[in-house]
């Protein structure tokens, strides 16, 4: 005996019965029942969502003589009579012809339907229904021989029109998208498609576990047809219940075990594992390019839970690893990571090394830096301290790098630097005694340097640009400041005025209000002079880069960066 297949066995009779398509079923079933049927229909959508099945419910409804007429029924074929079983079975049948665009896709056989569309149906009341599928595989010159019929059409006739690819269509024939109705099926959730089968199985008396219906949804990518097709190969693999395990031999499928220890070794950054862990999914024979989309898919489903949601259409392995790394992943790691794959993933497919590929873009995420928040590095040196450093591995090799590479930073440095690693905080006692009397120029100059660094421990651009200012005048109250070299710098200590004025007032025991002046400019040097100094003129541009964006200064400072134009 042979075996129907369940996604025929379990196709759609009814507008109803369109599982995730209620928008269509709607739409369909009302025009039939207020007598509103258009000429022309153009259903898309991804395979294996019921386009097909759509066509062939409307074609049986235009033909039912029992279609309900009112209320949950009305716009539904009966199903039942002669003519319900016919369309439905694919019988010969004058008034319903299907026609795959793919294999009659030229100008002749689009003259030959326009010809047979003028006939009138074979009894009074009936329609004449062509479903046409497959309908971006028309030419240009087959939709040109449609174009007058679809526009002016014989009555009693309708067109359907089931495609993949609708954009081609539009490239192909434009004027034919304003002469149809068009209706987009929904590609269906892992959630959907589980409910489907689990109903498919329980009248089958088939016993499913859970995880192995999920893992059929996720392979089928949205499609119920393809759903069911694979519980048919799934049943027919083995005997007694379908597990997760099976599926995964009946499919080929990778193991989220897998999956999980890949979490692992990049959460430990353990770059050494990485060529052994390959040599395994290579030996095992598994298909690196799924590897690297169920790796995606991970990752995405990790993203999701660290971002407060919770993924759908996982097994109940993967989930437990996406709680135990929740915490150890920044949202940020996981992004780059993801960029990485993305940037990967058609070498990975496409090319003759894939193994080499996939090696390397699993080094990248173990040797990956990991992200430290820039408002916390920037609060960090305000305060006169350290930036916070990423967090540290839980093991492995990349930690004992890390760890030395923290005792090389704490050793002390002599030079340049010397002087800002014995900087303060912010409330550090000031260099200088308060003057005593009125503040006077010859004062201010003498605790000049001693203001700067008052200024600098607040804020290390004020610092820069008070290097390029000298006093020039105290009258009462007023300070009078004269900055020379640069007009940014001008620029930044006239936003940073108060600050300042705080520090001066912290150093003399005196408030102040400052005001500033730019230096007299010099005669400009000769051609000869300016391109001796091209170096000079470049380190300029360079700190003034630096004084326009206090948080590229910042992140320079902080990580040791070198700026290049």
């Amino acid at each position: 005996m042979i075996h129907t297949a369940l996604a025929r066995k379990y196709r759609p009779t009814r507008f109803s019965d369109l599982v995730a398509q209620e928008h269509v079923a709607a739409g369909l079933a009302g025009a039939l029942a207020r007598n509103r049927v258009a000429h022309a229909y153009l259903l898309t959508g991804p395979r294996g969502v019921g386009k097909t099945s759509a066509a062939r419910i409307l074609a049986m409804a235009l033909n039912c003589a029992e279609r309900g007429q009112g209320g949950a029924d009305a716009g539904e074929p009966c199903g039942t009579c002669e003519s319900c079983r016919r369309i439905w079975s694919g019988s010969a049948n004058l008034d319903v012809v299907e026609i795959d665009a793919a294999s009659n896709r030229g100008v002749d056989d689009a003259r030959d339907l326009r010809e047979r569309a003028m006939y009138a149906a074979s009894a009074p009341g009936r329609f004449k229904v062509y479903i046409i599928d497959e309908a971006h595989m028309l030419t240009r010159e087959a939709w040109n021989a449609l174009l007058k019929i679809l526009e002016e059409p014989p009555p009693q006739v309708v067109f359907v029109f089931a495609t993949t690819e609708p954009q081609k269509i539009a490239n192909t024939a434009a004027p034919v998208m304003s002469r149809v109705q068009r209706f987009d099926f929904r590609r269906m959730g892992p959630h959907t498609i589980v409910e489907r089968l689990q109903y498919v199985a329980e009248q089958e008396g088939i016993e499913a576990e859970h995880d192995a219906l999920l893992l059929m949804a996720r392979v089928a990518h949205g499609g119920m047809r393809d759903a069911l097709s694979l519980l048919d190969q799934a049943v027919a693999f083995d005997e007694g219940p379908v597990t997760a395990e099976r599926v995964r031999q009946a499919l080929g499928l990778i193991d989220d075990e897998l999956y999980a220890e890949l979490l692992d070794l990049v959460a430990e950054r353990r770059s050494e594992h990485v060529f052994p862990f390959v040599a395994r999914l290579v030996e095992g024979g598994a298909d690196l390019a799924e590897f690297v989309g169920g790796a995606g898919e991970a990752l995405r489903a990790l993203l999701i839970r660290m971002l407060g949601g919770q993924p759908d259409g996982v097994t109940e392995t993967l989930r437990g690893a996406i709680e135990r790394h929740a915490e150890r992943y920044s949202e940020g790691d996981v992004l780059r990571m993801l960029r990485l794959l993305g940037e990967a993933d058609w070498a990975i497919r496409r090319s003759p090394h894939a193994r080499l590929h996939v090696e390397t873009l699993l080094l990248q995420w173990t040797l990956l830096d990991r992200t430290v928040e820039l408002q916390q590095v920037i609060d960090a040196l305000g305060k006169g301290g350290a930036p916070p450093p990423p967090a540290p591995p839980t093991g492995g090799r990349a930690a004992e790098r890390r760890s030395g590479a923290a005792a090389r930073r704490s050793t002390p440095v002599s030079g340049g630097n010397a002087a800002s690693a014995t900087d303060g905080g912010p409330d550090a006692a000031p260099p200088s005694r308060p003057i005593e009397g009125p503040l006077t120029l010859g004062a201010l100059v003498e605790r000049w340097p001693a203001v700067v660094e008052a200024a600098g421990r607040r804020r290390r651009l004020v610092r820069e640009a008070l290097s390029h200012a000298t006093p020039a005048s105290v009258e009462g109250d007023e300070v009078t400041l004269e900055v020379s070299d640069c007009e940014v710098h001008l620029e930044g200590l006239e936003r940073n005025r108060d600050l300042v004025a705080k520090a001066i007032d912290e150093v003399t025991g005196r408030t102040a209000r400052v005001a500033y002046r730019p230096a007299a400019v010099e005669a400009p040097p000769s051609n000869n002079a300016r391109r001796l100094s091209r170096k000079g003129d470049r380190d300029e541009r360079l700190k003034a880069y630096r004084s326009q964006d206090p948080s590229l200064d910042a992140m320079a400072d902080a990580l040791d960066l070198e700026l290049l134009e």
